[in-house]
């Protein structure tokens, strides 16, 4: 048989580039997360750990302002969160929230030019309420961001609207029948491309429905879990692992995913994580869907809101843990309320035991 020796080059090249498109380069390194034998290993390509590094870097802190002075409610009209900074400090945060929001926008993303205590700009308004929720988040919910804290480049990076959002997806245009609850639909993101239902995020990080999947008594007798529920709780876990850039075992052991004595802390942090993403997403961001653009919305009239993407894009703590709060401690005052919505009326900074406090003191069992 005659081969043509002009053939053989890009025969060898091409089969070269099919066996070395089924490798990584350069070889991951692993990190023993448990005793051996249990595989509790996260696998860290360095080339994609440091492109990742580089995306999370932080911007450079303002210098501090100086102490004392007359307060901004003093010398602004219509302070409604920020009621306890000095001039100097709110003057700073301003400049900072400026360039971490809207660096290209400047000041009138958020305010009437030339009347900047008037709320006739509906982002003014979401800029209140997101000043509220931030100061929350770093007051009441340390359990899930500790004293790293966040700030609002924590999720916004120098972009008016966050580049991870999520909306109530209504699928592909598909007949019914062919996917009655909504999986084996490949090629989804929100599920790190696997055929699992595609919007594991409305019945989780915003209805109240708890994830559980195992059940503790015998079938038929009163076990109501399902594949179903199965199904839409490993959906939520793909995403999970998919934001924070991690595999199953920086949670769990994998020879027993259900029993929490055999998980690692940071699946405790991730319970709280989850009951915070959702009380973010139904006391913060719905309440303002009434004053929000139909361009800030999904195809069903719901707001644009946050999942754990939002804030971590792939890294296992947000910005790898750079400590931004500890530079803006005004972000980290007095616990806001609401400031916008039905429960702003009813709300008060006084407050003992919100509902959400109570349930995040309360003893996990599942996630």
């Amino acid at each position: 048989m005659n081969i043509d020796k002009h053939a053989i080059i890009p025969l060898a090249a091409m089969v070269a580039s099919v066996v070395l498109l089924g490798c990584e380069r350069p070889p991951p390194e692993v990190v023993q997360g448990g005793y051996r034998g249990l595989a509790m290993e996260h696998l860290k390509n360095p080339r994609l750990l440091e492109a990742s590094y580089e995306k999370n870097v932080p911007p450079e802190a303002l210098p501090q302002a100086n102490p004392g002075g007359p307060l901004a409610t003093d010398v602004y009209e219509n302070i409604q969160v920020l009621t306890d900074l000095s001039m100097a400090d709110f003057t700073r945060l301003m400049v900072a929230v400026t360039m971490w929001v809207s660096p290209e926008e400047g000041c009138n993303y958020c305010h009437v030019p030339g009347d900047f205590a008037s709320d006739n700009i509906y982002t003014k308004v979401v800029s209140r309420q997101m000043f509220a929720m931030t100061r929350r988040a770093n007051a009441s919910w340390k359990d899930h961001v500790a004293d790293t804290g966040i700030t609002c480049y924590t999720c916004h990076r120098g972009k008016p609207v966050p580049e991870y959002l999520w909306v109530t997806d209504p699928g592909p245009d598909q007949p019914s029948a062919v996917v009655p609850t909504g999986q084996n639909i490949a090629g989804y993101s929100t599920v790190a491309y696997s055929s699992l239902p595609f919007d594991p995020f409305t019945p989780y990080l915003d209805q109240e429905n708890e994830i559980r999947i195992i059940g503790d008594t015998a079938l038929p007798a009163g076990n109501r879990n399902s594949i179903k529920q199965a199904e839409w709780t490993y959906g939520l876990m793909m995403h999970l692992s998919d934001a924070l850039g991690v595999n199953c075992t920086y949670c769990h052991n994998s020879r027993s995913f259900y029993d929490w004595g055999q998980s690692t802390p940071q699946r405790l942090t991730a319970w709280h994580a989850i009951r915070h993403v959702r009380e973010m997403n139904q006391d913060y961001i719905w309440p303002l869907n009434e004053v929000l653009p139909e361009s800030r919305k999904g195809p069903y009239g719901d707001p644009f809101r946050i999942n754990c993407k939002t804030c971590h894009q792939g890294a296992y703590k947000p910005l790898y843990g750079a400590q931004m709060l500890k530079d803006y401690p005004s972000l980290s005052g007095p616990t806001a309320p609401p400031s916008y919505g039905p429960k702003a009326k009813a709300a008060t900074s006084s407050e003992e035991t919100p509902a959400a406090e109570a349930a995040v003191s309360a003893e996990p069992q599942q996630l």
